[in-house]
């Protein structure tokens, strides 16, 4: 995972990718940089909502590509669907989270302003200081209400749904109907759900519109142990290939009083992110047959599976891995920060894995003043796009290239270092002599001459 040419040493002073940064860190880089915004900003924003801007975006998908790839696209027995983000409520009746999806809220009584009572010091109010000014908790019910169709009344109440996996369960019939699969078989998913938190915090780790990843596991209850064994191994695994540090990822056991009402075993796993330490990135949870059950009770409709052996019908366990995209964007990002020093200044660049980079490639002309050279490093630029788009005999696609031409040439370096970009391309007057050009490594910043007809193998062979 670590893109370094070998033998690099960092300079003294320097902190190395992950090293001790602060969330301020990561909240600045990705506001300049263009990750991630502030939602509704010029409105002064919205508590627990957060834009991504275009390299956030590319990262993102980067992020998602990597884990149908590595989830999904390599199993026979997993099936992608997309679901619907409002679904019947009776939906939410038989999965429990009408009855159960609640935090305790207390008020203070001073300057009202809520927090969770169990995340909060009952004894004094973190906003205005005073003491003992909490009520009695209460129950509040973190699904955001919606209404369908023309009318605002009770019987066209809905709900955004507060967790994908509803929606692979609800389908369950239909992928046994369309495909007939064997027992044990997957159905996976990638979407946007949305829960009212009390008290949104700390940038996109908590935030009350989220996108999580995550698949349903259906199999038979003898074979659930195996198989919790096995996700979990794979899911460490997955940490490994985003490069994250494995000394900031540890497993919790989640004890009985703290499950799901759904869950009979749990595991969170957690990564050390900055300023927050330890906390939840992805979790494994064996959800027995508990939603397939309810289903089939408040629907009406036959859920079971008939194994094609002749055997007795009967209602698939589930186990679910479930990765939060956004906290795992924080992380990545987190773990990728860098710092060293380069001609007696502090530089920081992100230490990403090229496969996640935003921007793969980086073109600039030496001098954008200089026509020559502008029209030679556009001629560059576009046979790389073009490489992109229709694809070279032997050579992997290169992933996004950028045009840079904005100031000079120490501030290019420095820009696309900080938004990660593996390698940079400078044509310089000595390209109008000889053909080649200068190729920079983020992370070592050595540079070497490559000739335009080698370009495009010798950057697809660093992907």
């Amino acid at each position: 995972m670590d893109q370094r040419a070998g033998g690099f040493q960092a300079p003294p002073g320097s902190r190395s990718a992950g090293a001790s940064i602060s969330l301020e860190d990561i909240v600045s880089l990705c506001k300049r940089r263009g990750f991630i915004y502030q939602g509704s900003e010029i409105y002064g924003g919205l508590a627990g909502t957060w834009d991504y801007g275009p390299l956030g975006a590319q990262l993102k998908r980067n992020i998602v590509n990597e884990w149908l790839k590595y989830f999904v696209d390599g199993w026979d027995d997993m099936y992608l669907i997309d679901t619907t983000i409002i679904m019947n409520p009776k939906v939410w009746e038989a999965s429990g989270h009408l009855d159960t999806f609640h935090d305790p809220l207390v008020e203070c009584s001073n300057c009202h302003m809520r927090f969770r009572a169990d995340k909060v010091d009952k004894n004094k109010c973190p906003n205005c200081g005073k003491a003992k000014t909490f009520g009695k908790p209460r129950r509040f019910n973190l699904m955001f209400k919606t209404n369908v169709g023309p009318l605002d009344d009770e019987d066209s109440m809905a709900y955004l749904r507060p967790e994908t996996a509803q929606g692979m369960f609800t389908n369950f019939k239909n992928i046994i109907d369309s495909f007939h699969p064997d027992l044990p078989f997957g159905v996976a998913q990638v979407g946007r759900s949305f829960r009212n938190e009390i008290s949104p915090r700390d940038f996109i780790f908590r935030v009350r519109e989220f996108e999580i990843m995550e698949f349903e596991w259906f199999l038979n209850e003898k074979d659930w142990e195996k198989y919790f064994e096995k996700w979990r191994k794979d899911m460490n695994a997955w940490f490994k290939k985003l490069g994250l540090d494995s000394s900031k990822v540890k497993e919790h056991e989640v004890p009985p009083s703290d499950r799901a009402h759904y869950s009979k075993r749990t595991i969170d796993f957690y990564y050390d992110f900055p300023s927050i330490g330890f906390d939840e990135i992805a979790g494994l949870a064996y959800r027995t047959d508990f939603d397939l059950k309810n289903h089939q009770k408040k629907s009406g409709k036959n859920l079971e599976y008939r194994p094609k052996d002749g055997g007795k019908p009967f209602i698939p366990h589930v186990i679910e891995p479930t990765f939060g995209l956004d906290r795992h964007v924080m992380a990545v990002i987190s773990n990728a920060y860098s710092e060293d020093v380069q001609a007696e200044e502090k530089r920081i660049f992100l230490k990403l894995p090229a496969y996640l980079a935003p921007v793969k490639v980086a073109v600039f002309p030496l001098l954008k003043n200089k026509p020559e050279l502008v029209k030679k490093a556009r001629e560059v630029y576009d046979m790389l796009k073009k490489a992109n788009r229709e694809g070279m005999p032997g050579a992997r696609s290169l992933g996004e290239v950028l045009w840079d031409d904005n100031g000079n040439i120490g501030k290019r370096y420095r820009r696309q270092d900080e938004i990660g970009t593996p390698h940079t391309i400078t044509i310089d007057f000595d390209t109008l002599k000889d053909d080649a050009v200068t190729i920079r490594d983020r992370d070592t910043t050595k540079q070497e001459r490559v000739k335009i007809t080698d370009l495009v193998g010798t950057l697809s062979a660093h992907q």
